[in-house]
């Protein structure tokens, strides 16, 4: 009461602005206390690099606002801004940053030796079998199929009950269970 309309929308339009700056602003969203806390720290900086013609340390800084010099260097590494991976590295523009990146899913070279030549015993060992009973195998383990398979899902596939899925599997693991066998695949049995 009392005051002009304008003056109290005025600010209100200022929050939303400043809120929907917050949200949508940044590749990564911060709170708003945050952002906050970032503008403050650029304001003082700002104005102490008129004053002093350099840039302030941060515990120049945390005097300035009088807070705690931990928390000004927690905002000044989030106001850092997102870096793509695409982003162009050296004279050339074939090479991009995210092709220095470590991909942790692959296997290092003596791990992928070792499966592919877990592979060619496997397939040594899986030839014993009838091709029938490989595949059942293979599909009941997921050995080159992706993922396993239940006795329900191999039966429809062979068009027979999951009993004799079950039949078959238990038959080509016994043979598969043979000393012979065995003994080829003891090299990759780990404790």
């Amino acid at each position: 009461r009392g005051y002009k309309f304008s003056t109290y929308a005025t600010w209100w339009i200022r929050q939303s602005i400043t809120r929907g700056i917050a949200d949508q602003g940044r590749t990564i969203r911060l709170p708003v206390h945050m952002i906050e806390t970032i503008n403050r720290l650029l304001r003082v900086s700002k104005d102490f690099v008129r004053e002093e013609n350099r840039e302030p340390s941060p515990e120049e800084m945390a005097e300035q606002l009088g807070t705690d010099v931990e928390k000004v260097k927690a905002a000044l590494k989030t106001a850092k801004d997102a870096i793509s991976l695409d982003t162009p590295v050296g004279d050339d523009e074939e090479t991009f940053l995210g092709d220095f990146i470590e991909d942790c899913t692959s296997l290092g070279p003596h791990d992928a030796s070792m499966v592919e030549s877990l592979k060619e015993c496997l397939c040594k060992v899986m030839s014993s079998l009838s091709p029938r009973e490989a595949k059942v195998v293979r599909m009941r383990y997921g050995i080159d199929v992706g993922c396993d398979h239940t006795l329900e899902e191999v039966g429809k596939c062979f068009a027979v009950t999951r009993e004799r899925i079950r039949q078959i599997e238990a038959q080509a693991i016994k043979k598969l269970k043979h000393p012979s066998r065995v003994d080829e695949l003891r090299v990759f049995i780990t404790d």
